[in-house]
């Protein structure tokens, strides 16, 4: 193929070795995520930092003493703003310009980002680099999970981003213990122990900006672009051997060119706002979507990570662990953390998205009201002066912060990423992921400024909120959230096509659709062959429409169909 660079990855490898070489790209982006996510939280505690930031002053322990609560979650916060902005910038420039070129422009916003971070001399110089950070950051958060979707097969297209979110906590991992070891650099006095871990972030983005270049184009873009014979190579390198042709490239490159006729038939042109509001968006109804993917973002952080987080440095002191203790103990948290996201990469497609949401729920809701009653135990025991007896229950509590991490990373961390990259149309794909990550910045910006505040105010029962929410989300995903697990994402327009908002009403419509558009999606997702076995000649689209009722007002060959089979014989 001689469109594309000669020193493309897609010449060299086939199949799974060549989505293996894409994820592990993918993979560097959502590492670099993690670790960001992660850095903050040691940075705030270096003295240097704090002291020339100005919200802060030790002591005479060496412990922060906060004197600026607001600049400090502020300089949090705002980063969030930054995710938010280029997450709709992000899904623009990539739905217009592709996923490569995106990807490329998230990692100099980041490096740009990072560099200011690293060389910041007072807070308002810390403020706009973190705003550029998020931008850099919202950039890839909004495009790399559709680029790793469109390339992965459907029955591993799960299985494909969980590994990379894995990647995701092992880099909030090594954020922690790269600053615990810096933390005893010049007794954690030096400027070195917080510009040193901001700085190491640098690294995987030059290596993600330098070689994304290298990786092809998501073969569904390409498609809707018009660049149908880049596109058919592309697939036919992730999907054929280079033996024995098995057809299958080719039924999911017809699937996607009908998907991508049916698409421009049933709406019109699509801005972030027509998204937002589902206009003449037709059977599509991207604005059902964009409300499903923001309130599960929203929801995954409403379940209670992020104040667990903050919170268990609180429960660690309640047991009776020392300040050096709770470091180690907080640093194993992290990793078992990091090996709980490997059960979801062997369950994620094979129970699916909902099954997975649904146990999640139930294990981390439990915990976190246990975790709220020993918690409360433990703080009575220590006000009556029975140390023994808060350390036994604060133990208790301790253990419950591990395993409602260890549930979150085998569930709720990955799903909300995945689906929003799972359910758009193409042509509005990226923009429709963009306002998933959307979600996830109100979600976290709006609890990083609440929990500080929710904890100080009623302190444990912060916990039996977030146990609520996780009891809100089991009937709200049922009602709501149809399975897009082992489904083509050309198949997710039969998916939404219906009328009502409840999931039956979504799966219902959906055997309907499959059964009158058996050439729209089959031959990708059930091994159907787009090629007539009598004639040799390539079968044609009989009726592309996304309404049931389409079969029933005619029975001959409609205009629609004539035009869609013009097009292709042309």
């Amino acid at each position: 193929m001689e469109k594309i660079n000669r020193f493309n990855v897609v010449h060299r490898f086939r199949k799974r070795n060549l989505l293996i070489a894409i994820n592990s790209v993918a993979a560097l982006s959502i590492f670099f995520f993690g670790y960001d996510q992660g850095m903050m939280a040691g940075v705030n505690t270096a003295v240097e930092y704090y002291t020339r930031m100005g919200f802060a002053h030790p002591d005479e322990n060496g412990e922060p003493v906060i004197t600026n609560s607001l600049l400090q979650g502020g300089i949090v916060s705002v980063y969030y703003l930054g995710t938010l902005i280029g997450a709709l910038f992000g899904g623009w420039f990539g739905d217009k310009f592709g996923r490569i070129k995106t990807i490329a422009l998230g990692a100099a916003w980041g490096v740009l980002g990072a560099t200011l971070q690293t060389s910041a001399m007072n807070h308002n110089w810390m403020i706009c680099a973190r705003l550029i950070n998020g931008f850099g950051t919202g950039i890839l958060n909004a495009i790399v999970p559709v680029w790793a979707t469109e390339t992965a097969e459907h029955t591993s297209r799960g299985q494909f981003v969980a590994i990379e979110f894995t990647l995701n906590i092992f880099g909030v991992a090594v954020a922690y213990w790269i600053e615990y070891g810096c933390s005893f650099y010049q007794n954690g006095e030096s400027a070195f122990v917080w510009r040193f871990p901001i700085a190491f972030q640098i690294v995987p983005l030059l290596v993600l900006l330098g070689g994304v270049w290298f990786f092809p184009e998501s073969p569904r873009w390409l498609c809707k672009a018009g660049r149908e014979d880049e596109s058919r190579y592309v697939l036919e390198r992730l999907r054929e051997d280079g033996i024995e042709s098995t057809g299958k490239a080719e039924a999911e490159f017809q699937d996607v060119r009908n998907i991508v006729e049916l698409e421009r038939k049933n709406a019109k042109s699509q801005n972030y706002l027509y998204m937002l509001f589902g206009y003449k968006s037709g059977k599509l109804h991207t604005g059902r979507r964009v409300q499903l993917v923001i309130w599960l973002q929203i929801m995954q952080e409403w379940i209670g990570i992020a104040g667990v987080t903050i919170y268990s440095p609180t429960i660690f002191r309640i047991a009776g662990l020392t300040q050096d203790t709770i470091g180690w103990v907080a640093g194993l948290n992290t990793i078992t953390y990091t090996l709980s996201t490997l059960v979801c990469v062997f369950t994620l497609d094979r129970i699916g998205r909902r099954w997975t949401l649904y146990w999640g729920s139930v294990v981390q809701g439990i915990v976190l009201f246990i975790a709220g009653g020993l918690s409360r135990v433990s703080i009575d025991a220590v006000d009556a002066g029975n140390q023994s007896r808060a350390n036994a229950f604060g133990g208790g509590a301790v253990a419950m912060i591990f395993l409602f991490t260890m549930t979150f990373g085998a569930t709720w961390l990955t799903v909300p990423w995945l689906y929003p990259a799972e359910i758009f149309p193409l042509e509005v794909r990226a923009r429709g992921n963009a306002w998933g990550v959307v979600g996830w910045s109100i979600g976290n910006g709006w609890l990083t400024l609440l929990c500080p505040v929710m904890f100080d105010n009623i302190d444990e029962k912060t916990l039996y909120i977030f146990a609520a929410c996780n009891v809100i989300t089991i009937p709200m995903v049922y009602c709501l959230y149809p399975e897009s697990n082992q489904r083509t994402l050309e198949e997710m327009n039969l998916l939404f096509a219906a009328d009502s908002i409840w999931n039956w009403d979504a799966e219902k419509n959906y055997k309907l659709l499959v059964q009158q558009n058996p050439e729209l999606v089959q031959a990708a997702g059930r091994g159907v062959s787009v090629v007539d076995p009598e004639t040799g000649i390539r079968k044609q689209s009989r009726n592309l429409s996304l309404d049931v009722g389409a079969m029933k007002t005619g029975g001959s060959e409609s205009e629609d169909e004539k035009m869609v089979t013009t097009h292709h014989q042309a």
